[in-house]
């Protein structure tokens, strides 16, 4: 699909994918940072998103409230996903393999998700702004 796929989506959604498809910002908050791990918060309203990112680590999610989601991928995919409370997904990344989505709270409730991803994978940690968190 690719960049046919992409047409597809409304003008903000790809102005958002060329501007943020670089971005190491896996989460709307960083909670905490070690030299072996960074540990993100994801809490988004219902209608809210938060965009573009590009994961290169080892890392894992755990929703920790149940919900709805609908992610855009780099590919031109839209899926919706439904979450339960506690569900935990694990991913691993080869040497310059990466996955860049965003995710929208397309349900009636606080969507909610802890991030944790594993500073010494294959692929080097992008560059995040830390003074946003």
């Amino acid at each position: 699909m690719t960049e046919e796929g992409r047409k597809a989506w409304p003008d903000f959604i790809r102005e958002d994918f060329e501007a943020n498809r670089f971005s190491g910002r896996v989460g709307t908050r960083l909670l905490s940072e070690t030299d072996r791990v960074r540990v993100w918060e994801i809490r988004l309203a219902p209608g809210e998103r938060i965009g573009f990112h590009r994961h290169v680590l080892d890392y894992f999610w755990t929703a920790v409230t149940p919900g709805r989601a609908k992610s855009h991928a780099e590919d031109g995919t839209i899926v919706e996903a439904v979450y339960s409370a506690g569900e935990t997904r694990h991913f691993v990344y080869g040497k310059d393999e990466y996955k860049i989505h965003d995710l929208q709270n397309v349900g009636a409730a606080d969507l909610w998700f802890t991030t944790v991803e594993f500073l010494d994978s294959v692929n080097a940690p992008l560059e995040i702004d830390t003074k946003l968190s």
